[in-house]
């Protein structure tokens, strides 16, 4: 690579970064810790928390398809589109929506990109006055709640979006207790491989969620170390990012 490729890029990795929340919101009812480490200097995994005038929590996630550069492109698109909705949001199926279009229309223009016009969304509104979140989960890894030894899984309620001009989507609803820890993350983090060939896996995510009793970032710490112990490198093949939400009084 050329040493103006380099630099390209560099500065690519520093304007994706500049998307993303530098810190979590203060509120008195939750803590929010993020953590996220790209397999390039770009990636196609993105993410953010917001806090709406009404104190709704706003939170989502996602996976572009492919990585690197080209990831990357789609995802600072996809991330803005979804940034503006989200603040016009009347609820989660309208954002997954409009997304979705808002690919559609991308992937209908080429026949050889069209793929790259695709990713997994998880898109939630949390209420805090009856810690109710509604949620669409387009096709992405399941959410993790944790209360007490239970761990409860938000599944899939809809495809991922971009692939399908009419697909169905369903919204899902949890309601929250105190003490609950939620855990969002991208597929990079379960399918780390190790050199002997085994993946990381949810059920050691699983296990680690139930056992590590830590604050939000002890546990997103605890986290990486594990990462990095398995996969037995500092080298990723894949974008990771967690977020982890405590669910305390105060509400």
């Amino acid at each position: 690579m050329s040493i103006e490729f380099i630099a390209d890029l560099d500065f690519a990795g520093q304007v994706q970064r500049l998307l993303f929340p530098k810190s979590s919101p203060v509120c008195d009812w939750n803590c929010i810790g993020v953590k996220n480490s790209m397999a390039q200097e770009v990636g196609g995994d993105f993410f953010d928390f917001i806090t709406m005038p009404d104190n709704y929590q706003i939170v989502f996630i996602g996976d572009v398809t492919g990585h690197g550069l080209r990831a990357s492109v789609v995802m600072s698109l996809l991330y803005g589109f979804i940034y503006r909705s989200a603040m016009q949001a009347c609820s989660a199926i309208d954002v997954v929506q409009q997304t979705n279009r808002f690919l559609q229309t991308f992937a209908a223009r080429t026949e050889s990109l069209d793929h790259l016009f695709s990713s997994t969304l998880f898109f939630g509104i949390i209420m805090p006055d009856i810690l109710e979140m509604q949620y669409v989960n387009a096709g992405h890894p399941a959410p993790l709640v944790r209360r007490g030894a239970d761990l409860f899984a938000l599944e899939a309620t809809a495809p991922p979006v971009g692939f399908f001009a009419n697909p169905e989507i369903a919204m899902g609803t949890f309601r929250f207790a105190k003490g609950d820890r939620i855990l969002f993350y991208t597929d990079g983090i379960t399918e780390l491989v190790n050199p002997a060939g085994d993946l990381f896996g949810v059920e050691r995510l699983r296990l680690l969620l139930l056992n590590e009793l830590g604050d939000h970032q002890e546990f997103l710490d605890r986290l990486y170390v594990s990462l990095h112990e398995f996969g037995r490198s500092d080298v990723l093949r894949d974008d990771c990012t967690a977020i982890v939400i405590d669910l305390h009084g105060g509400w």
